[in-house]
Order: structure tokens, then sequence, then C-alpha cells
């Protein structure tokens, strides 16, 4: 049984991929700083599926915190197989209004991690980044060779920030490390600020759909669960590779909201707004490294997903549909 460090561990990506190290037969070490950037209850939910489970163990810290690092620390109780580094300040337009605490997070914080893996000799290291990095010009289906040097917003700078500092410690100290960037990703629980969990509340309440943009712009998704099989695929040790993941099945969000309808059994109001200068007129990865280094390719369709999104949503609708939706 090995033991692993996971960081963001209330989160939407971070507690799935716990779960299923945990189905596994591994042992878990998570850390979460509960933070209030979204609704602190989804958190709670997600992690209080996890603390009932067996070899695992929760700790509230923040990893952009040195000192949670310091000899005395909890986490240097185990000895762990690898660091999966989940935690992430997200969101595109949030980091437009307060970029500080992005970088405390997103390149304090996994440059702590790093550290923490030299100092302590744990070989291996997940890097959770984006496919935000490409920016607005990139081909499509987009490969990991395209420049990520020209970011729109402070958040995807932030990820490509903490890949460059990864790419170093993988140089200096041998840290073997995968890099994932990940495309839109949706299932139950996600993110109350991204587009799956707003057009499920909004349909299922009556609420106004609210479109920023003509709606013709077009995203890849992709199921929680393939997502987070791929990315405990990449414990495997490859050296430094940086890797897309997920966005393989791209859709307008005009079209989506048609497929909300069917799934709801609702007719949509939607209101349209202007396009957010942050926002990227579409993503869509080519995955074909994934397939090659990791034989992973995704498996659950977008309407079979989004039925057990909505699903989800009837089963949790007493508190989930009081969750802010900006």
């Amino acid at each position: 049984m090995d033991t692993y460090l996971v960081t963001g561990a209330a989160g939407f990506i971070a507690s799935r991929v716990i779960g299923m190290l945990l189905e596994a037969g591994h042992a878990v070490v998570g850390v979460d700083n509960m933070n209030d950037a979204y609704d602190v209850r989804m958190k709670d939910y997600r992690l209080k599926n996890l603390e009932n489970q067996p070899n695992f163990i929760f700790h509230r810290l923040d990893i952009a915190d040195r000192s949670v690092f310091s000899e005395k620390s909890p986490l240097r109780q185990q000895k762990y197989e690898a660091v999966i580094n989940l935690a992430a300040r997200a969101g595109v337009r949030q980091s437009v209004e307060n970029p500080w605490v992005y970088v405390d997070t997103n390149v304090t914080g996994s440059l702590n991690l790093l550290e923490y893996c030299r100092d302590l000799n744990i070989h291996k290291f997940i890097l959770a980044s984006t496919s935000s990095v490409y920016g607005s010009e990139a081909p499509l289906p987009t490969p990991e060779t395209y420049s990520s040097d020209l970011p729109l917003q402070a958040y995807a700078a932030t990820k490509k920030s903490a890949e460059v500092l990864c790419h170093v410690y993988h140089y200096l100290y041998g840290l073997d490390v995968t890099v994932f960037r990940y495309f839109t990703v949706y299932g139950p629980a996600p993110r109350p600020d991204m587009v799956m969990f707003r057009l499920t509340q909004w349909l299922s309440e009556g609420r106004t759909v609210k479109v920023n943009g003509d709606g013709e712009q077009s995203r890849g998704f992709t199921y929680l669960d393939d997502i987070a099989r791929g990315t405990i695929l990449g414990l495997k040790p490859i050296g430094y590779e940086i890797i897309n993941l997920g966005g393989h099945e791209v859709i307008k969000i005009n079209d989506l909201i048609r497929l909300f309808e069917t799934q709801t059994g609702r007719k949509a109001n939607i209101q349209y707004y202007p396009r957010h200068p942050a926002d990227m007129a579409t993503n869509w990865a080519n995955v074909s490294k994934a397939f090659k280094l990791l034989d992973w390719k995704p498996s659950t369709g977008l309407k079979e997903g989004i039925a057990h999104l909505v699903d989800w949503y009837n089963q949790e609708r007493s508190w989930a549909s009081d969750i802010l939706t900006p």
C-alpha cells in the first residue's frame, strides 16, 4: 500500500482522485485550506464523503504558508510515494480582480511543495495546470507543443509559472514531474462558477440562464471520472512531461443549453451579456500524447455525464439550489 499526499483535497478533481486512490487500496493524506473562493458547503460535501473512509487523513493547512512544511509539520509523519498538487486558486475572471491570491497558492504554494519533495527525497510530483495557458490563438485541437507564453489572465500566468518551477526542480534535482493541462471538467459536485453547475441549477430552478457572449463560443468537456483516472495514470515515471487531459468532446454553449433542457425537462430563459475579455472563445484538446504515454482515453460521453450531474443535483437539491452562481 502506497501513501500519497494530495493537496486541494476538498476540491472538485482532487476529491475524486483521492476516492479512486482509496478504492485501489492506497492511503492518502489530504490537505486543503478550505478557503471561501466559492461556497464552502460544496467543499464540505466532498470532504465528508472522504473523511469516514479508512486510510484517509485530512489536514486543514495552507500550502502557501511555508511553515506548514517545517520539521514539526504533521505532514512529516508519513513517507509519501508521490505528491499530487491539485490545490489551486481557480477561476479565470476572478483572477483579474485579485491576482495576488492566485500567486500565493498557485506559485508560492507549488514552490513550497517542490522544496518539500526535495527535502524529503520524494521522487514523483504531479501538477494540475490549465488549458488557459494556450491563450487566444491556439490551433484546434491544441497540442502541448503550441506556445503557452501569452496567457490572457493571472490565473493562467500563475499556472504557467508553476509549470516552469517544476521544470527547474526536475532539471536540478531529478524530480519526476507530470504536468496536466486540464481542459473543462464536469461532473457531480462541481465548482459553482463553472457553466455545468450553473446550467443545472438555473434550469432546474426556473431561473434566468445568463450567457456571456453570443453563446456560439465552445468548450471541450470531459467527465470527472475520466480526468481523475488519467491523473492517477500520471503517477508513472516519465521524467518531465506536459500532458493535455480532457477537452475531447466540444460543444457550443447554445447547444449545451439545449442538452440541459432535455435532461431537466425545462425550457431555458436565456439572457445574453457582453463577452468577458478574459474568456477564451474555444478550447479543444489534442490528447494523443495522453494516449501514447498513459494509454488514456475518456469513456463517458457528454449526454451520459450530464445525466449523472443532473441526477446528483436532484439528490442534493435541498442545499445545492441555494449555492450562489456568480
